[in-house]
């Protein structure tokens, strides 16, 4: 059977069981599975799919998943946000589109902790936007900045998106995980200048209304008690893996200690919320482990087909600039985030891309950044974005799928914008992984 002929059904197949309403993770199980009984015969195929599974699964560089999720269970179980939004609001003073600034920095804040952007999404929804609105923003002020920064989680380490995609693309994850610092800052830095402009340009879209003068003393004390510790948690992923005293794994461990230290230092620690993070991280570990051991098998069989072979020599008969392919790769890493979640998208496409990227002689770690990018583009994108949805669960019950649409689409522009600032200079992105 020819390679693009075993291609077309395999996703149709994927399609088809997604549509069904089977979870992902199961989906492309049943799917890889048809696909190696086509390729192998049935026992060939079967004993082939175990052996992989569990070859994948034995990989040391996929410790750091679960320690990652922990970290944003820890801190999502033991209710710490109202008191970070607290300490934010304190330290920010009166500024232009104060309380939309307040969900950027506090959208960095948590997705330094959580690593999830849906998470992130749903607490500062459900916090933020009800107020937002009582102070007079309006729609586009209130849902954007949270969408926007929500998103961050997938570009601010720890990632365990980012740890996924590079056990995946066999792209060291220490690299990815400082690789994404500076695509992070800028996406928070455009936020906030645009935030800063419009509130300038369009008071009537973020009335300023009078704030309370918090002391400086009362500043300082916040600080040191509620964002200082994140500072720290910070260095304990990302510095120590910089510095080169901890591989990514050991620096996940000392994340997660970091996460359980910041929660008893806040009296937030209990047996009951220790029972639920490690119950939450147990679930979402295993569907993770399940999405990348079977994306292994899937690129065994991809290679034996010779589907890599046929799409990389594809690929090089394309009379095209390597940019203009690179660009309408991660057009279709757009198109299929507005439609599945982050991790299907990571398994469908990179076991495909990475023998593309080898043979155009791109950056994995570069590409592998750029892809993280247009997938949190593809979440908060209509008409389907996963996050839209959320957003739009915990918005205020007048707010309608439009509002949170529109809301969207400032950002959605800001973080095309930086990606074609990372294409044109991609040392932005690997200037810092030199010493890794």
């Amino acid at each position: 059977m020819e390679w693009y002929i075993l291609l077309g059904l395999f996703f149709g197949g994927l399609m088809f069981l997604m549509f069904l309403g089977i979870p992902v993770a199961f989906a492309f199980l049943l799917a890889v599975m048809a696909m190696g009984t086509l390729v192998w015969g049935f026992e060939t195929g079967m004993a082939q799919i175990v052996q992989s599974l569990s070859g994948s699964l034995i990989n040391f560089s996929l410790l750091p998943i679960p320690l990652f999720v922990l970290m944003g269970e820890i801190v999502f179980r033991s209710g710490i946000s109202p008191q970070l939004i607290d300490a934010v609001d304190k330290i920010i003073g009166k500024l232009p589109g104060r309380l939309s600034l307040m969900a950027v920095t506090s959208g960095v804040l948590f997705s330094t902790l959580t690593g999830t952007s849906i998470a992130s999404t749903a607490m500062l929804g459900g916090t933020l936007v009800p107020e937002m609105e009582s102070r007079g923003y309006s729609k586009t002020m209130c849902m954007g900045p949270i969408l926007g920064s929500g998103g961050l989680a997938l570009m601010i380490p720890p990632s365990a998106l980012a740890v996924m995609l590079g056990a995946i693309a066999e792209v060291s994850i220490g690299k990815i995980l400082v690789a994404i610092i500076v695509p992070g800052i800028l996406m928070a830095l455009a936020y906030t200048a645009y935030i800063v402009s419009v509130s300038v340009l369009r008071p009537d879209l973020a009335p300023p209304y009078a704030v309370t003068k918090t002391p400086i003393k009362e500043k300082l004390a916040a600080f040191a008690r509620y964002i200082l510790p994140v500072g720290f948690i910070i260095f304990m992923v990302v510095g120590v893996i910089y510095i080169g005293v901890a591989t990514p794994t050991e620096a996940s461990a000392t994340g997660a200690l970091g996460c359980f230290l910041y929660s008893l230092f806040l009296r937030r620690l209990n047996m009951d919320v220790v029972k639920n993070a490690l119950q939450g991280t147990v679930k979402i570990t295993i569907m993770i482990f399940m999405i990348v051991a079977t994306a292994g098998f899937f690129s065994e069989i991809l290679a034996y087909s010779g589907a890599t072979n046929g799409l990389t020599n594809l690929v090089l008969d394309i009379q095209a600039h390597p940019i203009i392919i690179l660009i309408a790769m991660l057009l279709l890493v757009f198109l299929l985030g507005m439609f599945m979640n982050a991790q299907a998208v990571i398994m469908i496409l990179i076991p495909v891309y990475m023998p593309v990227i080898s043979v155009l002689n791109f950056d994995p770690v570069w590409f592998s950044v750029l892809f993280l990018l247009m997938i949190e583009v593809g979440t908060t994108s209509p008409p389907f974005g996963l996050a839209l949805f959320v957003m739009k669960g915990v918005a205020p019950p007048d707010t309608q799928m439009k509002d949170v649409m529109w809301a969207a689409v400032p950002y959605i522009i800001l973080d095309i914008i930086v990606l074609a600032v990372l294409i044109a200079f991609p040392s932005l992105v690997i200037f810092l992984v030199g010493g890794v």
